[in-house]
């Protein structure tokens, strides 16, 4: 059985001066277009006390054009722009909705620089891609084809810190599921260890890490020695982002080859839901659980299984999963991080990981499950805190999802 879902390929391409010109330039009129919406629609419901639309927002823009400040917003496509009053909308939507915070304004320097054509402001000709405004099509580096028989719906171009230019084309494919092979695994995501099974393996984390944090801190000072606004001082800077996007992509690389495996070699996956969000507070692990990148595993994981068909299920953040003995089912008081085995009063010795990840499997779709030849029962979840918000603690289901793939 094959399902459709969209899937963005993403290449990279290499503009002439002319096309970067004209991108660059873009770029800036879709930040400048957002920005300006969200302040007037900030403005209208501070001020007159009145909510804007999409529609709303859209004919302001027409309105903007028309001044002579504004002109400069006739040089570039207007569908970026448009596309850039949808994006606000859709922010505005899920913060009334309690799925995100309020919309902030985009940064020249922080925000990534993109901007978003849809099938009408750009053409697809035998693999050549022209956006609009532009005469030529874009020196696209194509890694891998893309599907057969798909066209392209939206094209995203951007630029990242590092001066490398992207292309993300959005297609509609079809996936076959996998076939249904029963096994169960649970995940146990740590620091010392990126992921621990519970069939009792370890996956480790990228290698070389500490190597590339210590160039990475050599070329953070150097850039700190620069005058700020120097010509010395941007190409610093540009060797500091081109470090950072070499780490980036091979811990990208790295969790796409681990979440693949866990997907096609187990039917359901069960994980733990980790608040990263309130992790990050410890400035002690702050930098090594950013490096962990655990929720964007997490991520990959609930579009690879509603891909091809695997079940992923999130344990309770509450449940005790460390400290509970997945032999008999007694929970221990306390179980501080530096003690990483432990014996129970029954006599079993545990791996604190390895026992995390049966427990984690424990508590999933099944009331008792066995792992590893041995039986493993969860204990009742206990709230030990109050006023704290759970996220997703049931099965997340298959749906159609926006993700690269790989």
């Amino acid at each position: 059985m094959a399902r459709t879902v969209k899937r963005a390929f993403k290449f990279r391409f290499y503009p002439t001066d002319a096309q970067a010109a004209l991108l660059l330039r873009t770029f800036g009129c879709v930040r400048f277009v957002y920005n300006h919406a969200l302040a007037e629609r900030v403005r209208a419901y501070r001020v007159e006390g009145r909510p804007m639309s999409y529609g709303d927002m859209s004919a302001a823009l027409t309105a903007w054009k028309r001044t002579p400040e504004m002109a400069f917003l006739n040089a570039v496509s207007s569908v970026p722009l448009q596309q850039a009053l949808r994006h606000l909308h859709a922010a505005f939507t899920a913060f009334f909705a309690g799925r995100a915070g309020h919309p902030v304004y985009k940064s020249k320097k922080r925000s990534r620089a993109s901007a978003e054509y849809t099938r009408s402001a750009f053409r697809w000709r035998d693999g050549r891609l022209i956006l609009a405004r532009m005469d030529a099509p874009l020196d696209i580096v194509w890694s891998r084809p893309l599907p057969e028989g798909t066209e392209p719906s939206t094209v995203t171009v951007s630029r990242d810190r590092a001066g490398r230019w992207f292309v993300s084309i959005l297609v509609e494919d079809r996936v076959a599921e996998l076939a249904p092979n029963g096994r169960a695994i649970g995940i146990d995501m740590g620091l010392q260890s990126l992921a621990t099974l519970s069939t009792g393996e370890k996956i480790a984390g990228l290698r070389n890490e500490r190597t590339d944090a210590v160039r990475l801190a050599r070329l953070r000072r150097s850039m700190a020695r620069k005058v700020k606004g120097s010509a010395n001082h941007g190409k610093a800077r540009l060797k500091v982002a081109r470090a950072h996007a070499r780490i980036a992509d091979r811990r990208r690389d790295h969790l796409h080859k681990i979440t693949t495996r866990i997907v096609r070699e187990n039917q359901t996956v069960v994980i733990e839901d980790l608040p990263v969000r309130n992790l990050l507070g410890n400035h002690n692990l702050a930098g090594a659980i950013s490096a962990a990148s655990w929720r964007q595993m997490r991520d990959m994981l609930v579009y690879k299984a509603a891909w091809y068909g695997r079940e992923l299920i999130v344990v309770d953040r509450w449940f005790p999963s460390s400290k509970t003995c997945s032999h008999c089912g007694a929970v221990r008081e306390c179980l501080p991080l530096a003690i990483r085995s432990w014996e129970c009063a029954c006599g079993a010795v545990h791996d604190r990981d390895v026992n995390a990840a049966r427990n984690i499997l424990a508590a999933g779709p099944a009331e008792r499950v066995n792992a590893c030849g041995g039986p493993v029962r969860p204990s009742p979840r206990k709230r030990t805190r109050r006023g704290s918000k759970k996220q997703e603690s049931l099965p997340v289901r298959a749906g159609i999802f926006w993700c690269e793939p790989r």
